[in-house]
């Protein structure tokens, strides 16, 4: 399955989703990632517990809340919190690998709990024509696929 879910996040969403990014602090992306997937991940991702990550998390929650196409695909018990990530310099690959099919989820509460990760969804806060390559590419039993949608657009896969 890969399905595209247009305008999850509205413009102007993205466009504060953007400001947002300019000056916020960016880790070495391979702190989150699972054993296999540590070894090919060279990206960068936003500290989790910053502001700008808090207020973008949000944003697509809130999208993923109003989407009927994303729940309807996914039906989703429950929704992992969502990683903001960012490709470019040195720091811009993420090689073949399989998401981490169940993660610990930190709760509002303090505790913990561990969540199915198996369906993945990708939001793209940049327009195709802003970047060169940079496709999600994403294969499964039928084959290998790029994606590269509009700013705003997501599409949902097989994690």
């Amino acid at each position: 399955m890969l399905l595209n879910i247009p305008e999850l996040i509205t413009q102007d969403e993205v466009r504060h989703a953007r400001e947002l990014l300019k000056t916020a602090p960016w880790t070495d992306g391979r702190a989150s990632a699972g054993v296999q997937a540590r070894y090919v991940k060279n990206n960068e991702q936003l500290a989790h517990d910053c502001d700008a990550a808090k207020q973008i998390r949000a944003m697509v929650l809130r999208g993923l809340d109003r989407h009927a196409i994303f729940f309807s695909a996914a039906l989703p018990k429950r929704v992992f919190t969502p990683r903001i990530n960012r490709y470019g310099g040195e720091a811009n690959t993420y090689g073949n690998h399989i998401d981490n099919a169940i993660r610990l989820k930190a709760l509002d509460s303090g505790g913990t709990e561990y969540v199915r990760t198996d369906v993945s969804c990708t939001v793209f806060l940049n327009d195709p024509d802003e970047y060169e390559g940079g496709e999600l590419t994403v294969s499964d039993t039928y084959g290998t696929r790029g994606v590269k949608l509009p700013a705003g657009d997501a599409v949902l896969y097989p994690g």
